[in-house]
């Protein structure tokens, strides 16, 4: 029988930090400000066999937000084998910027991984990218969106991730959608809802059927659109929740939806069965 290995994640933020190192890498300054991201490795080394990555981006309407949004399943997809990258991003309140300022750095971070995937012991072809509200905005948009490039970009290397785990994403920004006020007409090539095209990544959307800002309207015509052009787009709609409802201080959730992205991750290849590492 092949041997399970079972790994409890029963550490505290604290010990995970002293037991496992990060990384903070610089991979974007412009003028003064300083872009990072962190880095967690994959617990599981195998010499000969390069890691999946996920690549969170965090949420707060591109006006705020912490990249320590997603430490929690970070923790838990370094353990499952995958190396875990949380991003920095210009944001309003710190840096004075729009959200086109937020998706110039989301590309720029997928091509700094994928750049420097070898040094970072990563599969350059598995890489997903992930976010909540507007940072699944950034997620989506890294691999639909064809404008707002970094104009010091190597663009001969791809923004685009291999699959994406959008959390309550705001990917309508048109007329009645979500930021149309900041964004106005440029929703037309802003937008992922707008701009779906053959190609898409494999999606995986989470939402709550109480949430404020994305009816789920939207997200079922956006698995609509992408199904139409042959796009795989798993949805799931959870009752009763708001926005923000998979994050860790919501358990519950946060570990339904970590279990249904590691179940979608080994659909699509990217994770195997084993080592089982128990939700905590």
């Amino acid at each position: 029988m092949k041997k399970r290995y079972f790994f409890t994640l029963f550490l505290t933020l604290t010990s995970f930090i002293n037991g496992f190192a990060q990384d903070q890498i610089l991979y974007k300054k412009i003028d003064t400000t300083q872009l990072y991201l962190t880095v967690y490795p994959s617990v599981i080394k195998e010499s000969t066999k390069k890691s999946p990555a996920i690549v969170f981006f965090f949420g707060g309407g591109w006006n705020n937000g912490t990249v320590k949004q997603f430490e929690q399943q970070a923790l838990y997809f370094s353990q499952r084998g995958m190396v875990c990258v949380l991003v920095d991003y210009r944001v309003r309140e710190k840096q004075k910027t729009t959200p086109f300022e937020s998706l110039k750095d989301a590309k720029s971070a997928i091509r700094y991984i994928r750049e420097h995937a070898n040094e970072l012991g990563i599969d350059p072809s598995k890489i997903v990218a992930a976010g909540g509200s507007a940072g699944g905005h950034l997620a989506a948009a890294t691999a639909i969106i064809n404008d707002y490039n970094e104009s010091t970009d190597n663009t001969a290397i791809s923004c685009v991730p291999d699959a994406l785990v959008l959390f309550n994403p705001v990917f309508d920004n048109g007329p009645g959608g979500y930021g149309y006020e900041r964004i106005g007409e440029a929703y037309k090539n802003f937008s992922p809802l707008h701009n779906i095209k053959s190609g898409a990544p494999p999606t995986i959307v989470f939402l709550g059927d109480k949430d404020h800002l994305i009816p789920a309207e939207t997200a079922k015509y956006y698995k609509q659109v992408m199904e139409k052009v042959k796009s795989r787009c798993d949805l799931f709609i959870y009752e009763g929740q708001g926005h923000g409802f998979f994050n860790y201080k919501n358990l519950e959730y946060y570990k339904k939806t970590v279990s249904e992205t590691d179940t979608f991750l080994q659909s699509i290849g990217f994770l195997n069965k084993d080592p089982f590492v128990e939700i905590k």
